[in-house]
């Protein structure tokens, strides 16, 4: 597993909503730090830092607060690109027909546009799961720079994730519009659910996740994908 794919499964597990799960993974999630890039790592463990200082319900009350469609912080990519519009759901359609061709049936109740469910498809299938992000990734850039306005430590997270896409990153909305106007084509697709998407069939349950540790997997929740036979 490389560092960019650790990076997004550790973002991926930060953005979900913080239950008492992601508490009880912290010791194995600051241990796989170690397999994510130094900047990611250090800006992921500041993160987990402000967890562990921070109580529950006050870290579940922010985290509500933060991610919210009125206040432009959304966590469901098909949002950025096509709004509350009936091109969403064709959006959402072709996702599921993506994640259909590289093997891998949705099966959960969730909207299949849910940022850590794209990570973890990422992490299971890395060249489609990051041409995936690239094409979100305008929409990626304004809600890190959304959250960053925000001040919160999610923006952290969100800086991380974006250390594994190639590039630079735009510093202002103008620069963020000016990438999607100059960059290649991006179809309308979507991506995930705030359980694990992807189910098993990748590794065992605890497949190792970075150097000297292992993490549950997938780092999303309960298991809404299913590997589909092979034809």
């Amino acid at each position: 597993m490389n560092a960019d794919t650790t990076t997004r499964l550790l973002v991926g597990r930060c953005l979900e909503y913080p239950d008492s799960r992601l508490y009880g993974d912290l010791p194995r999630l600051r241990a796989a730090l170690e397999g994510a890039g130094p900047e990611a790592a250090d800006l992921i463990g500041g993160f987990l830092d402000h967890v562990a200082a921070t109580e529950p319900l006050d870290l579940c009350a922010h985290y509500t607060a933060t991610f919210d469609t009125r206040n432009r912080r959304c966590l469901y990519l098909t949002w950025w690109a096509d709004g509350d519009t009936r091109r969403r759901g064709l959006s959402l359609v072709r996702l599921k027909q993506t994640y259909r061709e590289h093997g891998l049936e949705y099966a959960d109740e969730e909207l299949p546009d849910f940022l850590p469910v794209a990570l973890d498809f990422a992490a299971r299938r890395p060249a489609a799961g990051t041409a995936l992000l690239e094409e979100h990734r305008v929409g990626l850039e304004l809600l890190r720079l959304a959250v960053t306005a925000a001040d919160t430590p999610y923006a952290a997270v969100l800086e991380a994730l974006c250390t594994t896409l190639p590039g630079p990153s735009p510093q202002t909305k103008e620069e963020a519009k000016a990438m999607a106007r100059n960059g290649p084509p991006r179809e309308l697709v979507g991506i995930g659910s705030p359980s694990a998407p992807f189910g098993p069939g990748i590794g065992p349950p605890s497949a190792p996740f970075g150097p000297g540790t292992d993490l549950p997997w997938p780092a999303v929740s309960a298991p809404p994908f299913t590997e589909r036979p092979s034809p």
